[in-house]
């Protein structure tokens, strides 16, 4: 209850988090609800009316196919934020085994993980996924295994951090003394208390793991046409960008408006679950 009251208070006090969080808010209603509000199919062609302005039959305009592009945006978001959020789960989940392996071993195990993340993060992240996404081949499911092996080690690091702070304070050495095992004090004790920078770091990275989605069904390693990607949507409407600007213009702003959301919902965060970093 002290910490869903201190959330109320950062909204209130933050105006930043407050739209943050009204941005993601309106982009899963959109997505759980948007599809009930319009008659169009996402898929199916409908030739006589293809690349037509935005109207009011079409707000949005139609595609080169006749599709209406605001029944794809509506329902590229059921793509885009469900894909999101498993590929920060998966990486979040792989990324804090490891590091919490790593920070509470330590000596030969800890360099070795660290040295094998190193390599990772060696290479600039969407190089590195658009590498892995190809050789694994296009696909929607290839993009996000490849996301999720790109991001990782980011969350292995952070844990990390976190551990070696914790793992000699005075609490962890009273549960150590009073005969609890390993594992009870990596999850009761340090992995509880170093949960808020692992939130805060998910919620950023869920902006980006859109963005770099997007970014690889536009180079054709994602999401594959017909389905109503906002990245996929964008690669085909930039070949009518001079004169059909809608086609890839909505799909554009739904990738700002959702990565804006979690980027602004994340800074705000950090300053509810981080005294440390709140502002004055």
């Amino acid at each position: 209850m002290d910490r869903l009251k201190q959330v109320k208070r950062a909204l209130r006090r933050d105006p930043a988090l407050l739209v943050g969080t009204v941005l993601i808010l309106a982009m899963v209603v959109l997505a759980l609800v948007g599809p009930l509000f319009t008659h169009y199919s996402p898929t199916v062609p409908d030739l006589p009316h293809s690349l037509q302005a935005p109207s009011l039959t079409h707000p949005f305009g139609t595609d080169e196919m006749g599709r209406d592009v605001l029944t794809r945006v509506i329902h590229g978001a059921r793509v885009s934020l469900p894909v999101a959020l498993m590929v920060m789960g998966i990486a979040c989940v792989i990324g804090t085994i490891i590091g919490l392996v790593a920070g509470y071993s330590g000596g030969w195990v800890d360099e070795l993980i660290m040295r094998v993340a190193d390599i990772f993060l060696a290479f600039p992240a969407l190089i590195l996924a658009m590498a892995i996404a190809a050789a694994l081949g296009p696909g929607l499911v290839n993009a996000m295994v490849a996301i999720a092996i790109v991001w990782w080690p980011w969350y292995a690091r952070l844990v990390r951090s976190e551990v070696l702070s914790l793992r000699n304070r005075e609490f962890v050495e009273a549960a150590r003394a009073g005969g609890l095992g390993d594992l009870r004090i990596v999850v009761r004790h340090i992995l509880v208390n170093a949960l808020g920078p692992i939130i805060v770091q998910a919620t950023l990275d869920t902006g980006y793991a859109i963005l770099t989605t997007a970014g690889l069904s536009f180079v054709g390693l994602g999401a594959q046409p017909p389905s109503p990607e906002w990245g996929s949507m964008i690669s085909v409407g930039r070949k009518y960008i001079l004169d059909q600007w809608w086609y890839s213009t909505f799909p554009g702003v739904a990738i700002i408006l959702s990565v804006l959301g979690f980027n602004l919902m994340g800074d705000g965060l950090r300053d509810v679950l981080d005294p440390r970093t709140r502002k004055q």
